[in-house]
């Protein structure tokens, strides 16, 4: 029989990790709170979206009940799923013998798991009740997954510590939800956070791998190419330059100086799957619109849910690819 301290070492090590349970019981509790207002109706819908009967602003037939975008809606269960798949890993690694090494720092695995789940009910609550409230919820998901990505490495090139993550990370989200509901969103001066966000992850990922002056000077010229490569003019973009400003971030990182490379990442084949993943999304986003020749609105095929389907192995891609991730000191 083993002895009693290491017994109560082991039932400590299984309860330091309650993320998992408090996971499972916020999906179920959102699945509760979501039926019980289902059932007394949504309320109005919001704005930009159309009546019961006419066909929704991503391409599928609105329906009456619980389920507004009924394909739409359920495609994000596979944020779900994978999100709590990342905390049953992360569970197993919180009780092994090294402990959590992703991201070299719990705090910030178990954020970016949390932040892979809500993804699910964010969208959920705009596909599935059309208001104004899941509108916002939804973005609010988006911002809270995709910040996570640059402000790590950013942490990595300038060497700040994991409070100092935190504390950029929850004041961007605070300050993102309290504007996009009170202040309509831009942050005043017309930014939009999420695209921005994906310029600034491919900028940082491009300096992490290569810290030297060909990374700097390809960085923010990349995501100006894949800018250009997924159909938005780029020349476009700089005749419009007040309302594109924000472009000149994209080379920012480039600026870093003392650039840091404190890790390494095996790329192969995660990076690759989750970028394949994530940019197919987005060219299957676009053909899922009411004027888009393949839109068919009364089909559980739509190619919005196929969206949230390869966002989420997108998700789990990165998941992946992150618990490759070996520290040099």
């Amino acid at each position: 029989m083993p002895p009693l301290n290491l017994l109560m070492n082991q039932k400590s090590n299984l309860n330091i990790f309650f993320p998992l349970k408090v996971a499972i019981y916020s999906v179920l509790g959102f699945f509760t709170i979501y039926i019980l207002f289902g059932l007394d109706g949504w309320g109005d819908r919001a704005s930009n979206e159309n009546a019961v009967g006419q066909v929704s602003r991503w391409c599928e037939r609105v329906s009456d009940g619980l389920l507004r975008e009924p394909s739409n809606t359920l495609g994000n269960l596979g944020f779900i799923f994978v999100g709590l798949y990342m905390f049953y890993r992360l569970s197993q690694d919180a009780t092994s013998e090294k402990g959590i090494t992703m991201f070299g720092s719990s705090s910030i695995a178990v954020i970016y798991a949390g932040a892979s789940t809500f993804l699910g009910p964010g969208s959920m609550a705009m596909h599935g009740t059309n208001t104004e409230f899941g509108a916002w919820l939804d973005n609010l998901s988006m911002i809270m997954y995709i910040i996570i990505l640059w402000i790590y490495n950013l942490k990595k090139l300038i060497g700040f510590s994991t409070r100092i993550y935190l504390t950029i990370y929850f004041l961007l989200v605070t300050l993102y939800a309290l504007d996009s509901w009170f202040l309509g969103g831009g942050f005043g001066v017309g930014i939009s956070l999420f695209e921005l966000s994906i310029g600034l992850w491919i900028a940082t990922e491009i300096v992490v791998k290569f810290p030297n002056i060909y990374g700097r000077i390809s960085s923010g010229i990349s995501v100006l190419i894949i800018q250009q490569l997924f159909g938005s003019p780029v020349l476009d973009s700089f005749q419009d330059f007040q309302n594109n400003w924000e472009m000149l971030l994209y080379f920012s990182p480039a600026l870093i100086p003392n650039l840091k490379k404190p890790s390494e990442i095996k790329y192969s084949p995660w990076f690759f799957l989750g970028f394949l993943s994530f940019f197919g999304a987005l060219l299957i986003w676009e053909t899922g619109v009411p004027d888009h020749p393949w839109c068919n609105p009364d089909s559980w095929l739509q190619a919005h849910m196929i969206w949230h389907l390869l966002c989420s192995a997108a998700t789990f891609s990165f998941f992946k690819l992150y618990r490759t991730e070996k520290y040099l000191t």
